[in-house]
């Protein structure tokens, strides 16, 4: 299972996610569970970095499954926008499949 966890202050803005495990739907590469997962956060960290001035600090294990992307600094409009569309992607793919991820928010 994949457990993907967005962190958000009281203001409700998203400062970051982590993303660990694998989705275990199926084999390595025919993972179709994995690969939305994949697509939609890197997609997400790449939209931020091209186009916003956000500075993005990003850990990655893949041997583990894990990504951790943290914004420095106060997010902008347009970064929040792609948070919420990457939040709302994944939740669209836990309510098909969640045996296979698990969407969660905390505040910090």
């Amino acid at each position: 299972m994949t457990k993907v966890r967005f962190y958000q202050n009281r203001r409700g803005e998203i400062l970051g996610f982590q993303t660990i495990g694998h989705a275990g739907y199926a084999q390595s590469g025919e993972d179709i569970v994995c690969a939305g997962i994949s697509a939609l956060v890197l997609n997400t960290i790449n939209s931020i970095e091209l186009f916003t001035n956000d500075k993005q600090i990003i850990e990655t294990d893949e041997a583990k499954g894990i990504i951790r992307m943290k914004l420095s600094g106060s997010p902008s409009k347009e970064a929040q926008i792609l948070l919420k569309s990457l939040r709302l992607g994944l939740q669209n793919i836990e309510d098909e499949h969640g045996r296979y991820i698990q969407v969660s928010i905390k505040e910090v």
